[in-house]
């Protein structure tokens, strides 16, 4: 036993023996802690509270009682027993018809019914998981990479180049403009990628946006279909929370931007979707891939076969997805549900002095936390986050493993947990930082002197240049613009 496990690089294949699934990231470990130590109101009130899971809770009871009022859609029943060897058997990897159906339909509905999608370019796969990594197998050969903006969700690093070979490279996105996608931006990536001898064969995005909750306006989005346009690359759209946006404005899928005519090559063209966030149906592992590409459709549809849904939740998903009244209700009712939490959350926050990213869509808010690190580096990010979840308990995701360019910002998941643990959620950041403020008020005093000195400094260099302004007794420094974006 002792020579197997040490032999074990020379067992094993290079994908079975390296880290490349990414568990070591923080994320993760967050994971493992609230796994350990999992918080309930009468068990364990002590626990770790799970806020590093995006998942859909708040409009479970109408999936319920939808399902008892059709027991026919499930083939374990009474009721729907009757169609169990039909479906038991099929296995053609096309998919059930009505299924495909059924699910193109939703996806024009939790779009507004702005565009229509064709079901015949519904390919399904185990989650959003396999149909990402399923796309960068049609689209990608091992050494080739994806560019992505930043933050990015930290499971694509799983997702996309565990098996694949592929690599991701950061677009980097900053604060000072609420993190969107620039040109400027994509160009320097794009520009890096080819000095480094890099191929570079497409960009992802996420919209709505994991982690930022944001959604990508419509001139962002021209100006990402000119993009890859002109550089000939791909543009995979991951739109998964599409149904989760609460507030103005509307989200806008990259169906929309294509069918206003722009001049575009559709076969760059891929949406990844699934039904876990805006269904709340994670387990049900139902993902999509849909692209505008033939061969993309075709090959893709060959390799779903590593990972079919299985026919009896398709069966029960077409039934659930045909009813019109109930599909329409659901939408508006968790988008008002997420709404409501958001703002539950967001004003709890507030009150503490703590900021987020404005957005308004996602299950998740971007919690700035910037304040409170010891001094603004990665390193004092982790050592807050540690703080927080194993003395706080609170499993919250810090930023860097979103690979934001700037720490202090934390992801925080508000949709999967009843109003009783948000309460105690918020009691304990509260508490929390009202020991931090007055441990670290000494440190904040020692910044302000120096401060001082530094605005004394520049005033000095002012008076040599004969400047008429005054200096203002109370605001040695100016508000940098940044802390306004910083507001929720």
């Amino acid at each position: 036993m002792v020579y197997i496990a040490a032999n074990q690089t020379q067992l094993l294949s290079k994908i079975a023996t390296g880290n490349g699934h990414g568990e070591d990231s923080p994320y993760f470990d967050g994971w493992k802690a609230y796994e350990t130590d999992p918080f309930h109101t009468t068990e364990n009130p002590q626990g770790v509270i799970q806020m590093g899971l995006a998942e859909n809770q708040l409009s479970f009871e109408l999936v319920q009682q939808w399902i008892m009022n059709n027991p026919k859609a499930s083939i374990c029943t009474a009721e729907g027993v009757g169609e169990f060897m039909d479906i038991a058997i099929f296995q053609d990897y096309h998919g059930l018809p009505k299924f495909r159906n059924a699910v193109a339909k939703f996806m024009g509905k939790a779009r507004g019914n702005r565009v229509t999608f064709d079901p015949d370019r519904i390919v399904m796969s185990g989650g959003a998981t396999g149909a990402h990594e399923m796309t960068a197998f049609c689209l990608a050969d091992p050494g080739d990479a994806f560019l992505v903006p930043t933050p990015y969700y930290p499971g694509f690093d799983r997702d996309l180049r565990w098996r694949t070979g592929v690599q991701l490279l950061p677009v980097v996105c900053e604060s000072n403009n609420n993190f969107k996608v620039t040109r400027e931006a994509l160009e320097a990536a794009y520009k890096k990628a080819r000095e480094a001898n890099i191929r570079v064969k497409g960009l992802l995005i996420t919209n709505p946006s994991n982690p930022l909750g944001t959604i990508l306006d419509r001139e962002t989005l021209r100006s990402l279909v000119r993009f890859i346009n002109e550089k000939s690359i791909h543009l995979i759209c991951d739109e998964i929370y599409a149904a989760t946006v609460f507030s103005q404005p509307d989200f806008i899928s990259i169906a929309e931007i294509l069918a206003e005519g722009i001049e575009c090559n559709h076969d760059l063209i891929h949406i990844v979707y699934s039904l876990s966030k805006d269904l709340g149906f994670p387990g049900f592992r139902v993902g999509i891939v849909y692209s505008y590409n033939d061969a993309v459709v075709s090959c893709a549809r060959k390799m779903s076969s590593f990972g079919l849904v299985s026919t009896q939740t398709q069966h029960l998903i077409a039934s659930m997805l045909s009813d019109d009244e109930f599909v329409e209700r659901f939408i508006a009712e968790s988008a008002n549900r997420l709404a409501k939490r958001y703002r539950l959350f967001t004003r709890g926050l507030a009150k503490l002095g703590i900021g987020c990213l404005n957005s308004n869509a996602g299950l998740f808010l971007w919690m700035d936390l910037h304040s409170l690190l010891k001094d603004q580096t990665f390193a004092a990010e982790m050592a807050l986050w540690k703080v927080i979840i194993n003395e706080v308990k609170l499993n919250v995701s810090p930023g860097s493993s979103f690979h934001c360019s700037e720490p202090g910002w934390f992801r925080v998941c508000f949709a999967n947990m009843d109003d009783s643990t948000v309460e105690i959620a918020l009691t304990r950041i509260s508490t929390f930082v009202a020991q931090n403020m007055e441990a670290m008020a000494p440190l904040r005093k020692q910044r302000r002197q120096k401060d001082l000195r530094l605005s004394f400094s520049f005033r000095r260099l002012d008076d040599i240049m004969k400047s008429p302004c005054k200096m203002s007794p109370h605001s040695p420094i100016p508000q940098s613009p940044l802390v306004k974006t910083r507001t929720c």
